[in-house]
């Protein structure tokens, strides 16, 4: 079986002999982003301590409900501008691009955004990085073109896959801690490219960089960004038992010990998508405080859940975005639905987390 875009078996070969010949762009850490073109201003990052955040995820369909959910943004910009956004994953369905040129950053991001115009921080989803069928995420090399585009964005942040954004610099008031955990949690494991192992040395590099960027951070929030969660109610479920599968790697332990070794404790709020769901659960004694949100509703909803975590606020129905007022004294977080037929949004919740 292939894709719409062209790749097969053969070309998921292909991609992984690249990276063990050491593709040049493979993996990019912090230290060596991609830079900007000629003739590309990026958006200004804010300078105030009170920041305002859309919390967005698997949105990138094209699809009139993701217009509807992006109409709805705009509208609450318009009254109560917004200072960055946060994309969590899934950025272009159903199987990523195909080259930073590509016409569906267009048609999927760059279009329905038009006029929410700050930051966007983007974090790489199992769709970006698809192979034989859209959401594997065995192609992850295909998740270098989000990368590359990076230089061609004035809204579109992803220097690397993996980086850290502190607001405001230098002295902030929250870091942005944006991780990728797709050669964890991909459904077909790089068995092929040692690179993207579980102990390789992608995972290895990013594994120290966090451990470092955590501890050094001055920041008074600290806030991890993934595309798969720890915890979550929606159909995909909890880490260790992604799917209700107990089969191992394809249930996420891997994700599942990442998460307890290097992010649980080490931060106050975990954002992920992955499930077309809104959720606000509340810590347990395994997140050591840190409380999991899963925004991922942006364009398409699960319908029904699994459950089993304790909440302040879910549905597996309803499309939206979140928004976090944050400043140095307070961490907010209010719940907008979005009708997908008027798009009007209406606030379902609100909270002041800490």
């Amino acid at each position: 079986m292939s894709n719409d875009n062209g790749f097969g078996r053969r070309g998921f070969l292909a991609g992984a002999a690249s990276v063990a010949a050491g593709a040049t762009l493979a993996g990019l850490t912090p230290a060596q982003a991609v830079p900007v073109a000629a003739g590309v201003t990026k958006f200004a990052f804010p300078t105030e301590r009170s920041l305002r955040v859309l919390v967005t995820g698997d949105a990138g369909t094209g699809t009139r409900t993701q217009w509807a959910v992006a109409d709805a943004a705009r509208e609450y910009h318009a009254r109560k501008p917004f200072s960055v956004a946060l994309g969590l994953g899934d950025n272009i369905y159903e199987s990523g691009p195909n080259g930073a040129a590509d016409v569906q950053f267009a048609t999927k991001f760059e279009n329905p955004n038009a006029g929410l115009d700050f930051p966007w921080l983007m974090v790489l989803g199992n769709h970006d990085n698809s192979s034989i069928i859209g959401g594997d995420g065995a192609w992850l090399l295909r998740g270098n073109d989000e990368v590359e585009y990076h230089a061609n964005s004035a809204r579109w942040w992803m220097p690397s896959r993996y980086y850290s954004v502190r607001l405001p610099d230098p002295d902030p008031v929250v870091e942005f801690f944006v991780l990728d955990v797709n050669p964890l949690a991909s459904y077909i494991p790089p068995v092929f490219a040692p690179y993207w192992a579980v102990d390789g040395q992608f995972m290895n590099e990013q594994r120290a960089w966090l451990d470092r960027a955590l501890a050094e951070s001055p920041a008074r929030w600290k806030i991890v960004c993934t595309h798969q969660p720890y915890l979550s109610n929606g159909p995909h479920g909890d880490a260790g038992r992604y799917e209700g599968l107990s089969i191992e790697p394809i249930n996420g332990v891997h994700v599942k010990r990442f998460f307890e070794d290097h992010v649980l404790g080490k931060c106050q709020v975990l954002l992920s998508g992955h499930d077309h769901t809104l959720q606000v659960l509340e810590p347990t004694p395994a997140s050591k405080g840190t409380r999991q949100i899963v925004s991922g509703a942006a364009a398409k909803t699960a319908g029904k859940g699994a459950g089993g975590n304790a909440s302040l606020y879910e549905t597996c129905t309803e499309l939206g975005f979140m928004v976090m007022d944050i400043a140095a004294d307070r961490l907010e977080l209010g719940v907008h639905t979005v009708d997908p037929a008027s798009g009007a949004a209406t606030e379902v919740f609100t909270r002041r987390l800490a």
